[in-house]
């Protein structure tokens, strides 16, 4: 009965040692998968404002495109209640204008802390040409 109450804790060593270096293992394997994703968040939060930007711009310079296409030579502007237009600009004009202010806003974004609220605002800007071109396409 000594001989095998002397050899236990020995083997209870031996199991804790083979437990411990596991468990070291799966410690470090751990902590580099965590540095790599902190790493990777680190990075999609700097290029945040360039992925955010990409898609406004994308359907900004879309929106321009069709716009030079099928808007007439004089685009109306401030429809009145009488059905004619208060003010008549080139179609050039109509195409650059709200991409300049789309344009605008984005640079706004990006010297801004707070990115969404230009976002947001660029987002918006992108019925200005919808409505350009409803207004002067459909007669009311």
């Amino acid at each position: 009965m000594k001989k095998s109450g002397t050899e236990a804790p020995s083997q209870s060593g031996a199991v804790q040692t083979a437990r411990g270096s596991g468990f070291e293992k799966v410690k470090a394997v751990t902590g580099k998968v965590n540095a790599v994703i902190n790493l990777i968040c680190v990075w999609a939060f700097r290029l945040r404002k360039f992925v955010m930007a990409a898609p406004v711009v994308y359907y900004a310079l879309r929106l321009a495109a069709y716009n030079s296409e099928h808007l007439p030579p004089q685009v109306g502007i401030d429809l009145q209640t009488t059905g004619e237009f208060a003010h008549t600009v080139s179609r050039q004009l109509a195409v650059i204008g709200p991409l300049g202010l789309t344009f605008a806003c984005l640079v706004l974004m990006f010297c801004s802390r707070k990115a969404m609220y230009a976002w947001a605002i660029s987002i918006f800007t992108l019925t200005l040409p919808l409505l350009l071109l409803l207004s002067n396409t459909y007669p009311w």
